[in-house]
């Protein structure tokens, strides 16, 4: 491996949240080994690791630092004999090759590493676990193609948005959909029958618009398990197995699927003080934010707090949950893993990134 490449792997103990989820991303390897001021291997750092840190503290201003495993694996460079037969005995999937001052010279991979480190599929996951869609929208921000087709199947690629969604579920284990629709429901309809899909979809007519939570009372099915409620818009790349445990082990009413959004400010911004004098000033500053993605793992219990015949989103019916002191908790993803299809140009880097084959 030459150096250029060696450095998408390692970063530094100052890293941000937001810059090591950054860099985990571009490498695809799922971790980056971090090093001292001296260059010397100091701990290793998982997208797992960052996420337990949110979870936790809720602060994205954490450093590498004070996130990573202290207690790295590693080979020396006299012991690259051991590389591969190491690798296969301990079950993991890379390790940096260290020399005798501790500096990475190297980093070696198992070669089933690519769908190692990507997200592992348990087929079985979600079996028996019921997922909604809300599919009733009219797209309204995406006229005039919605004038025609209704958002759930604008392509992406070759295959409509709502396709892929049911599809990446069913990789999980889900067979068993309610896809609430309202504009254009017909459409949809024939679509998926002349599909013929192999999983089950129930559809839920919506007369008049009720909002992103509304329909749901018209489901005509009393849930015993955790329920999945999607948009129809976004697409998630996360291993839905493990967030489903997380809900189940954390004694949340409800998870929501957040993700890491940065924005930056295309200006130059003042920092003032009183009386009109500047500060500071900071050229084009990036704010980060864990963001909503549409996606929540929601006990059904809680089902019953919305009202019949009303509009209701998911967004009042968390501030209900809050309001009764209930525990509201999120899953931190990281801003590759989620995309949004609801503007134009939302909708344009979808299609790249899912072109690219960076999402399936």
């Amino acid at each position: 491996m030459n150096k250029e490449e060696l450095q998408k792997y390692i970063g530094t103990e100052e890293l941000t949240v937001i810059e090591a989820m950054q860099k985990i991303d571009a490498n695809t390897a799922g971790l980056l080994y971090i090093v001292d001021e001296k260059r010397k291997l100091s701990g290793c750092l998982t997208d797992g690791d960052i996420r337990r840190w949110i979870i936790r503290t809720g602060d994205l201003r954490g450093r590498a630092l004070q996130m990573m495993n202290r207690n790295p694996r590693y080979l020396l460079t006299t012991e690259l004999h051991k590389e591969k037969k190491g690798l296969e005995e301990k079950g993991i999937y890379s390790m940096p090759i260290i020399n005798a001052d501790r500096e990475i010279v190297d980093i070696v991979f198992r070669e089933e590493r690519v769908a190692a480190c990507g997200i592992t599929t348990d087929s079985a996951a979600l079996e028996g676990v019921p997922v909604i869609i809300m599919a009733g929208g009219k797209g309204t921000r995406l006229y005039p193609y919605t004038k025609i087709l209704p958002k759930p199947l604008i392509p992406i690629g070759e295959i409509p948005i709502l396709e892929r969604i049911f599809n990446r579920f069913y990789k999980f284990g889900a067979k068993e959909f309610f896809l609430t629709v309202n504009y254009k429901k017909e459409i949809i309809k024939s679509y998926f029958f002349e599909l013929r899909p192999p999983y089950k979809i129930h559809y839920v007519d919506e007369e008049i618009p009720l909002g992103t939570a509304g329909s749901i009372r018209l489901i005509d099915r009393n849930f015993e398990n955790p329920v999945i409620i999607t948009n129809c818009d976004t697409l998630v790349e996360a291993d839905f197995g493990k967030i489903l445990e997380y809900h189940a082990a954390s004694g949340n009413s409800i998870t929501v699927i957040s993700a890491l959004k940065n924005i930056v400010v295309p200006y130059g911004v003042l920092h003032a003080q009183k009386n009109g004098i500047v500060a500071s000033m900071e050229e084009k500053p990036q704010l980060s934010y864990m963001i909503n993605t549409g996606m929540y793992i929601v006990d059904p219990i809680y089902l019953k707090l919305i009202p019949e015949g009303k509009v209701f989103h998911m967004t009042d019916l968390i501030a209900c949950l809050l309001e009764q002191e209930k525990r509201v908790g999120m899953y931190p993803i990281s801003e590759n893993s989620f995309l949004d299809m609801g503007e134009f140009e939302e909708m344009k880097k979808m299609e790249e990134r899912i072109n690219s084959g960076d999402m399936n």
